[in-house]
């Protein structure tokens, strides 16, 4: 039987599993301070498309931690200046160059190099890479607070944020082995029945041997392990346990 319709069958599973209460998407105290008249010159002008008094931009998914936070505060900047697709190209193109260029890397990592110099060659970098202005002053932010180093972790939130902004959800399947062309559809198929209209899935496959055998879903946070690393790890468990002849 494929491994795709393995999963078919447990349809129900993880139809309940998808039932979750939905969070908030409040902003964060990082967030009101970075849009508030107070703060400094860099961070009032980190939105620089002009918005409407009443327009409230809410957070698509609610995100945690330092870089959820900055991430979720780049989502509302790129969503008032409509500049979503464009910023998110920036940033990965940013984490690229951090991974080709040893020097830039070690340039985001070292916090003993003065918030000046940060500041100024991030508004260089930016100038002859001809990034947009929301991108631009949002590094300036992470540059005059330290936070460069965070910046793989914080394009990653934001393209998680940018994917629901479009109404899609990614899914990650490891195999042993790639997934045959045929069985891949219908794993993607089985995954937007499950997830339902109004939301596109976009299927990533990871290879890991370690697995064993089987196959690991992953999506909306949540984890589906049909691998047989997991199902022999349960079944040793399961063995080493005692019997408890009382309840018997």
């Amino acid at each position: 039987m494929a491994m795709a319709g393995r999963l078919r069958s447990t349809l129900p599973l993880l139809q309940k599993a998808l039932v979750s209460d939905s969070l908030s998407s409040q902003r964060s105290t990082f967030q009101r301070a970075l849009f508030s008249p107070k703060s400094t010159h860099s961070v009032r002008n980190f939105a620089t498309a002009p918005a409407t008094k009443d327009a409230k931009i809410k957070v698509p998914v609610a995100m945690f931690g330092g870089s959820g936070n900055y991430a979720s505060a780049l989502y509302i900047a790129a969503v008032k200046a409509n500049a979503m697709d464009k910023v998110e190209a920036e940033l990965l193109d940013l984490v690229e160059a951090t991974k080709k260029s040893l020097t830039f890397f070690q340039f985001t990592k070292d916090l003993s190099v003065p918030s000046e110099t940060r500041i100024k060659a991030i508004n260089d970098i930016c100038a002859q890479a001809k990034f947009s202005d929301v991108t631009k002053n949002f590094l300036v932010v992470l540059a005059q607070n330290g936070r460069l180093r965070h910046i793989e972790s914080i394009a990653k939130r934001f393209s998680e944020l940018a994917m629901a902004h479009k109404g899609e959800v990614k899914a990650v399947v490891t195999t042993v082995i790639p997934l045959p062309p045929e069985e891949e559809k219908e794993l993607k198929d089985t995954l937007q029945e499950i997830i339902g209209k109004g939301k596109k899935v976009k299927l990533e496959q990871k290879v890991d041997a370690s697995i064993l055998g089987g196959l690991v879903v992953e999506f909306e946070q949540k984890v589906f392990d049909m691998s047989i690393k997991t199902r022999a790890k349960q079944m040793e468990r399961f063995l080493r346990d005692p019997v408890n002849f009382d309840i018997l």
